[in-house]
């Protein structure tokens, strides 16, 4: 069993594709503010106005220097739709696998309905990773409707900020 994303430590090694082609590393050595939401793909109801939400933000991450990513399980036909029908200008990823989401320590669902999927798919998960490449914010769900709300998560990450707020849950 792989260790679940602890705070303080970096994210595992992994590269994933991106809908405009690119790649996107969870380590790729930049020092910046990082903020990766995982969500469960097309067939999720909750999931577009989360991103949207996300989406109407984006000045607010971008002006605090935090980068937005969003990783779903779902091939680029699917996420490319996502992005063209609901405007998403940040950057996402596509074709999560199993053991990418087993890596990240996700919740995974398999599909209720054909409706949904015909494969796996992680459930919502929220990662801030700081300059250093540490994950100061973790946020794993094994649900739809619990995520964190992205008010209170720029309201933090400003404080982390300005204060130098140590990053919290590290004590045994």
């Amino acid at each position: 069993m792989t260790e679940r994303p602890q705070p303080g430590k970096a994210l595992p090694e992994l590269s994933l594709r991106l809908v405009d082609g690119g790649e996107f590393a969870l380590r790729d050595g930049r020092k910046i503010w990082r903020l990766i939401v995982i969500y469960r793909g097309r067939h999720c109801p909750r999931c577009k106005p989360y991103l949207g939400k996300v989406q109407r933000l984006l000045p607010d991450f971008s002006n605090m220097g935090v980068e937005v990513v969003a990783a779903s399980a779902d091939p680029l036909d699917r996420a490319k739709a996502d992005v063209e029908e609901h405007g998403w200008t940040f950057p996402v990823a596509f074709g999560l696998t199993v053991e990418n989401m087993r890596a990240l320590c996700l919740y995974i669902s398999d599909p209720a309905s054909p409706q949904e999927t015909s494969w796996p798919f992680a459930e919502p998960a929220v990662f801030v990773v700081n300059p250093e490449g540490l994950l100061h914010v973790v946020g794993i769900s094994n649900a739809a409707s619990c995520r964190p709300d992205l008010d209170l998560l720029i309201d933090g990450i400003k404080g982390i900020q300005s204060r130098g707020l140590p990053i919290r849950g590290l004590a045994a």
